[in-house]
């Protein structure tokens, strides 16, 4: 959520942090501003409510100052207006900051600088640090001794950016908690909060750990920590194309990486999958003996990430026999959690910022756990944090409703479950090899999917119209169920639930009559009898059928409207392939309706506060 640019330099900082912010819109944001100074002139800040190009429209992008800071904004503290859009100043307008997180004692901070005679202009908690910050120069601080101090008055979490209008030469950042990251160019410096908007300039970053403080200059950066002290952080080199991060001809950025998914499950399966009968490659820290030692394994996700995990429950109970939770990392941290010897903490996150995701991987190493990250940014705090990491190598998804992403997790989800019944001998030797057969040819089988597009824009020219969606699945497909229903909820507006098949009469089957849309998913697996059974159910009150099946399965010809023939797969590598033509129903009716499908409203990418 939220965003921040930086830039100094020899260039105009104007282009370079609209065009920064441009390619964090997918993170989410209802209003946008930008500060500029460096050039001998006085600090110009420009902000807007609503959409960057509302900014952009207001900024003179020719504007010569080398010197910038930018902010996308998504409302927390303060209604989404331009008054309390970002950079805020300070009262005296000299000092002027970027926030994304949240400033717990900005309640106390405000009354303490109100009664020193301090003026603020917004509902804002991030307008108490510029002025905290300017105050404390008043008091004879230079500005970045005032910088720190300010920061070590701020309790929550934060990522900040700050400038003063008399010191041209540095950019001052901290970071506890999101993400930030500095961008190392010839003479000149970059900040941002992914590395997505420095890719066209430069491929080197250093990505701040928490408690880190940052000076920007135009010869590199100074890290410390709160108390002065150096730190030392390394340089990472991004292998991700800039080109990447454009939509390459497709209308939307979310249809562009749903049509990657092949290209993108080739990646993430790249010298994974072993030749005859050879133990899995997947590079984890742990021993032999520490994976059979294993009692138990906690898996905790947010959003898609968690239906993921669902998927992996089924997956890794099957095939390795270890017992698994699955948690929404929101609710694990703060129920006490039972670490038992031997319990890994898998933490599922495509960002690798997720805040809730984090907090709980820390909880359950501070009890004792070995934990592991599947995670699809490279140096990200997740990577940083966990004792192992398995990397999805998804590339880049701009995206905020998350396609690629997903299906290359159930992809390492799948490889860990087979690398754990191996190393445990719970793996009969025919199934390991029958999986990894499937999944080599899981990409060309994704090729198939994408080729169904046409069947699924006619679905969606017929449904477009619905209120309400009732997705149903079984076995590992019930995930699937849940995750077709969320993409539809978030791009769409629409209604919609997902249920295991065998809860609809539990509750669900009171809504279906004439007017409601049933998504079935039927793959011919062993639950394939049972689920038939729960649409016959539905079809006697009216509901509307459209179901995906296994090629060749006529079972539903009688009752259902819709009827889409998926290829046959192994059964628990199904959820991969059936979830395909549920996120292109979702994007469909979703552009029909008109939504802003790759920015739907009130949603964020990076979700790194609580």
């Amino acid at each position: 959520m939220c965003g921040i640019v930086g830039y100094i330099g020899q260039q105009g900082a104007a282009s370079i942090l609209v065009n920064g912010l441009r390619s964090l819109e997918y993170r989410g944001y209802d209003s946008a501003g930008l500060a500029l100074a460096g050039d001998g002139g006085p600090l110009r800040v420009v902000r807007a409510s609503g959409k960057l190009a509302n900014l952009a429209g207001k900024v003179d992008l020719s504007d010569p100052a080398p010197l910038g800071i930018g902010h996308t904004r998504w409302a927390t503290h303060g209604r989404p207006t331009e008054e309390n859009a970002h950079p805020h100043r300070s009262g005296d307008g000299r000092v002027v900051a970027v926030h994304n997180g949240i400033f717990e004692n900005f309640l106390e901070l405000r009354q303490e600088l109100k009664a020193a005679g301090e003026t603020f202009q917004s509902e804002t908690d991030t307008e108490c640090f510029p002025v905290m910050v300017a105050h404390l120069m008043k008091q004879g601080r230079p500005f970045p001794a005032a910088f720190r101090e300010a920061v070590g008055r701020m309790r929550g979490i934060y990522a900040l950016a700050c400038l003063h209008a008399e010191d041209p030469d540095r950019i001052l950042a901290a970071r506890s908690g999101p993400p930030l990251v500095i961008g190392l160019g010839d003479g000149e410096t970059f900040l941002a909060s992914d590395v997505v908007p420095l890719l066209p300039h430069t491929r080197r970053v250093i990505f701040l750990e928490d408690g880190d403080l940052a000076e920007l200059t135009r010869e590199g950066a100074q890290i410390t920590d709160l108390e002065g002290n150096p730190v030392e952080r390394a340089v990472h080199t991004i292998p991700y194309d800039p080109v990447a991060a454009e939509k390459g001809g497709y209308k939307h950025f979310m249809q562009k990486e749903i049509f990657e998914q092949p290209q993108a499950l080739s990646n993430t399966l790249l010298n994974r999958l072993p030749l005859d009968a050879e133990s899995i490659p997947l590079d984890l820290p742990f021993s032999d003996a520490d994976l059979r030692g294993l009692s138990r394994i906690h898996i905790v996700a947010c959003g898609t990430s968690w239906h993921a995990g669902l998927v992996g429950k089924f997956l890794i109970e099957q095939l390795s026999r270890v017992a698994v939770e699955v948690d929404y990392a929101s609710e694990y941290r703060y129920r006490e959690p039972v670490i038992q010897p031997g319990t890994l903490l898998i933490g599922i996150t495509q960002s690798g910022e997720t805040a809730d995701t984090l907090a709980a991987m820390k909880e359950a190493a501070a009890r004792g756990a070995r934990t592991l990250a599947i995670c699809n940014v490279m140096g990200s705090t997740a990577t940083r944090q966990a004792e192992a990491t398995l990397l999805t190598h998804a590339g880049p998804e701009i995206g905020v409703a998350s396609t690629k992403a997903f299906t290359t997790q159930l992809a390492v989800l799948t490889l860990l479950a087979l690398k754990l019944g191996e190393v445990r001998g719970t793996l009969d030797p025919d199934l390991k090899a029958g999986l990894l057969q499937g999944l080599r040819e899981l990409p060309a089988h994704l090729e198939r999917m994408n080729a169904l597009e046409p069947r699924i824009l006619q679905w969606a020219q017929r449904w477009k119209d619905a209120d309400d969606f009732l997705y149903l699945g079984r076995g590992p497909c019930y995930p699937i169920a849940l995750e077709g229903a969320l993409k539809l909820k978030e791009i769409s507006y629409i209604h919609a639930e997902g249920y295991p098949a065998g809860e609809m009469k539990h509750g669900p089957i009171a809504l279906i009559d004439k007017n409601l849309p049933v998504v079935a998913l039927m793959p011919h697996d062993a639950h394939r009898e049972k689920t038939l059974s729960n649409l016959q159910e539905a079809a006697a009150r009216d509901g509307r059928i459209l179901a995906l099946v296994t090629e060749g399965d006529t079972g539903l010809a009688a009752i259902a409207e819709d009827v889409l023939e998926i290829p046959a797969v192994h059964p628990w590598l199904a959820p991969i392939l059936y979830t395909v033509p549920l996120q292109l129903l979702a994007y469909h009716i979703a552009v029909l309706r008109g939504c802003d499908v790759d920015q739907p409203r009130n949603l964020a990418k990076s979700v790194t506060v609580e």
